[in-house]
Order: C-alpha cells, then sequence, then structure tokens
C-alpha cells in the first residue's frame, strides 16, 4: 500500500537540520507500517525499537542510566548486535509513551546528537502526556497520521489511473470515468480507511470480511478503555462512543449528552471525552455564530458535533449493509447519507491539512446550518456537504447572503462548476480543494 505521508518522511530525512519525527495518531491507522516502510525505502539499515513488546522491559533498561544519547546508540548497537550509521540507519522508536524516559532522550539526541534519524510514534501519546509525563516541546517535528485517504484506496486496490485523474485534476478525464470513481467511493464509504480493513477488502473481496476486521478493531478499542481509564469512567466512555452513530444520524447533528442517557450533564462527561479526543477516535467540531477571523475567537465550546475515526468504522458501528450503497432507493442509506458523507468530508479535509481550523455554523435562531466552515489562507470558507447531485443548499444560501464570503464550497456528486464565488466540487475530489480554490 502507499501512503501519500511517506513524502512528508523523505522530506524530514533531507532536512540536515532536522529533530526528531514524531508520529501521532489513533489506534491503526497504520503508524507502524509507516516507519518501517520508510526504513525499507530510504535507509539501509533499521533499528526497530517497540515499547509495548514482550521484550519491552529489557528494552527500557537502555535508558535508565542516563540520556546521553552516546552512550544509548551504544547500547543499542550492543542489544540488536547492528552498527548505527548517523546517516544511513532508521532508529524507530514505537509506542513510545510506554517509555517516558526514551520520550525524553529526544530531547538530548534534538540538542547533542542531531546527526542521527529518530523517528517515534505512540497511539496513546496524547493522553500520556497529560500524566504528567515530561516532553520535549520544541525538539521534536510532529506530523499526523490519519486513515487511508480516498485516493490512498484507490491507489491500494489497483486504481492508480483513477488518483491520477483526480490528483491532476483533468476535468475531462473524470468526467469519461466519473461512474467508476463514485462506484470506488461507495465501497469506500463501507470499508473506509483502516489499512488492516483495506488490506482485508483487497485480498478477498469478501465485504462481510472486511466487516469482521472492523468489528475487531472497534472492540480492540474498547479494550484500551478498560486498559487505559480508571474504573468509574470506562461506562462514560462507552456511553459517549456507542451513541456516536445515533447522533450522527439525527438532523440536526449536535451533540446533546441527554441523548445518551436522561439527566446527563456535560460536567459528568468531560474526562471521558477528553481521553477520546487525545486518543484520536473522535473529533469535536466546536460551532461559530460569527464567522470572523480568527475562527477560534468565536468558538462555542459547548456546542458541537462530533465524529469518529473512520468512515467505515462509523459504517461498522452503525450496522449499514453494503446493499445500503449498491441498491437504489435504500432506506438505511437514504436515512444515513448525510452523515457518512460529512463524516467522510471531515476526514478527507484533516488529512489534506491537519491543521486547517474545523468548525460548523449556525445563527442563533436556529433557521440556518452548515456542515463546516474553515479556516483557509486568511479567508473563512463555508462549507456544504450533499449526499447526492442535489445541490440545494437553502442554509449555504442564507449564509452568503448574510456574509458574502470571499469563497464558499458545496461537496457533491455534481461536476466541478464556479459561479462567481462559489464552488461546486464533487465529493471524491476534496483532496484537492485547496488547488481548485487557488485556480
Amino acid at each position: 500500500m502507499k501512503r501519500t505521508i511517506l513524502s512528508k518522511l523523505i522530506e524530514w530525512k533531507n532536512n540536515a537540520d532536522k529533530a526528531p519525527l514524531l508520529i501521532e495518531g489513533g489506534r491503526q491507522v497504520g503508524k507502524t507500517w509507516l516507519m518501517q516502510e520508510f526504513g525499507k525505502t530510504a535507509y539501509n539499515n533499521v533499528i526497530y525499537v517497540n515499547f509495548d513488546s514482550a521484550d519491552a522491559e529489557r528494552l527500557k533498561k537502555i535508558f535508565e542510566p542516563d540520556l546521553n544519547p552516546k552512550r544509548i546508540v551504544e547500547d543499542l548497537e550492543f542489544a540488536f548486535k547492528q552498527k548505527i550509521s548517523p546517516t544511513d540507519t532508521l532508529i524507530i522508536f514505537d509506542e513510545i509513551q510506554e517509555c517516558n524516559r526514551a520520550l525524553v532522550s529526544l530531547k538530548y539526541f534534538c540538542e547533542d546528537a542531531p546527526q542521527y534519524n529518530i523517528v517515534s510514534a505512540g497511539s496513546l501519546l496524547g493522553v500520556a502526556l497529560h500524566k504528567n509525563q515530561s516532553f520535549p516541546v520544541g525538539k521534536t517535528h510532529t506530523i499526523n497520521l490519519y486513515p487511508m485517504t480516498f485516493t490512498e484506496f484507490l491507489d491500494a486496490i489497483g486504481e492508480e489511473r483513477l488518483t491520477e485523474v483526480i490528483n491532476n485534476l483533468d476535468f475531462h478525464r473524470i468526467a469519461i470515468c466519473k461512474e467508476e470513481i463514485i462506484r470506488n467511493l461507495k465501497y469506500y464509504f463501507y470499508v473506509g480507511g483502516m489499512p488492516r480493513a483495506v488490506l482485508e477488502f483487497i485480498k478477498t473481496k469478501n465485504l462481510n470480511s472486511v466487516r469482521e476486521i472492523q468489528m475487531d478493531i472497534l472492540n480492540g478499542y474498547k479494550s484500551d478503555f478498560s486498559k487505559h481509564i480508571s474504573a468509574v469512567s470506562i461506562p462514560k466512555t462507552s456511553m459517549i462512543w456507542d451513541s456516536l452513530p445515533r447522533q450522527l444520524a439525527k438532523e440536526n447533528k449536535r451533540f446533546l449528552y441527554k441523548d445518551m442517557k436522561s439527566g446527563a450533564r456535560a460536567a459528568q462527561f468531560e474526562d471521558s471525552l477528553f481521553w477520546l479526543e487525545r486518543v484520536g477516535l473522535v473529533y469535536k467540531i466546536n460551532r461559530i455564530n460569527v464567522p470572523m477571523l480568527p475562527l477560534i475567537a468565536y468558538s462555542q465550546n459547548e456546542i458541537f458535533k462530533l465524529f469518529t475515526i473512520d468512515i467505515g468504522l462509523l459504517s461498522a458501528e452503525a450496522n449499514i449493509e453494503i446493499s445500503a450503497f449498491t441498491e437504489p432507493n435504500n432506506e438505511l442509506f437514504t436515512h444515513y447519507k448525510g452523515s457518512l458523507t460529512e463524516q467522510f468530508v471531515l476526514q478527507e479535509l484533516k488529512a489534506a491539512n491537519a491543521h486547517i481550523p474545523i468548525y460548523y455554523w449556525a445563527n442563533e435562531r436556529g433557521i440556518a446550518e452548515l456542515d463546516f466552515v474553515i479556516q483557509f489562507q486568511n479567508m473563512i470558507i463555508p462549507i456544504e456537504a450533499k449526499a447526492s447531485t442535489n445541490t440545494k443548499a437553502r442554509s449555504l444560501k442564507f449564509y452568503m447572503q448574510q456574509f458574502n464570503p470571499q469563497a464558499a464550497i458545496r461537496f457533491s456528486l455534481t461536476d466541478y462548476t464556479k459561479n462567481k464565488n462559489l464552488y461546486d466540487i464533487p465529493l471524491y475530489l476534496i483532496s484537492r480543494f485547496a488547488e481548485i480554490i487557488r485556480q
């Protein structure tokens, strides 16, 4: 499989003045594979240290005497019976949150031994860093890894030619193969971007087997709840997690605690929601009612929508069968297609640029609401997401009349058009929205 983010790792390697690289992302998004693939393709030698393995306690001892990089490298050479070249050996610290001393050592590698190539990752790193563990602030370069995007999915299933026309914005050829792209998009809505699920789809083309993999991943997440959360918080965390399909199925997708349990209040669930956010299992999208820069200044933190990590896992949690995507006028898909479309748009936006501020907008009277509003290149861009070719968007029209944005986007299955400041962009071109806006 190919991951676009590999190019960023190559850029990091070629930077002479680089800090150790830290990869963050939820469990099962492919961090370990990415680091090992990077090692295979860009280095002659790899030292792989997994702090959550059977050998972890022995490896942790390497960091106990002191955090001198020279001594640590020598001990790694001794432990792995390999010579470490400063320029041609990749040192991987996987599940680094399990060894705080290794995490702190990154600071000293940055300051005293920047010639070594060190990449690390941690699935629960966001939580670990809020348990009074030290962090080498300003001494690492951090990137975020998300589930596989739609174009990565196309590459993985052998449809590189479709990826090429999408990446090149070749609208003539896109028109020729549009139905083929849409058919694969429906498969992506079911399979999603978790590498294990995609690999199963590639190997077997058996969608029931894909669903089994998805359920296994979901069960693994719930096991993490019991391993890493206090006993009193486990039920609350599970309630939030289990409620996501129901909350997103509503016409008004605002997350309401009372929809989980009668009388539930935000204060009871804050810690659980924080945990789910920090481990990358949910995305909290706050509301704004005043679209002005910077958007964060107008964020209403207590009013929000919650999305999950992956569209395929959302389909699995909601028990949506593949027939919902392939049969015309299927009631289940008709009921749930708006939720899946919004999830897809959010995932693609996150993967395209992890640092784009994303919110949603609603006016105070509640007569108009937009799926997303993003801050991009000093512009505030409203976004409407549609699951079909129906592009009627009353709320977007209302917003544009009220605020006259420099650019507005309507994602749907219609062909690309531009009418003044309104861009109609096909859902399968979300990854290229920045290039389209710049044209």
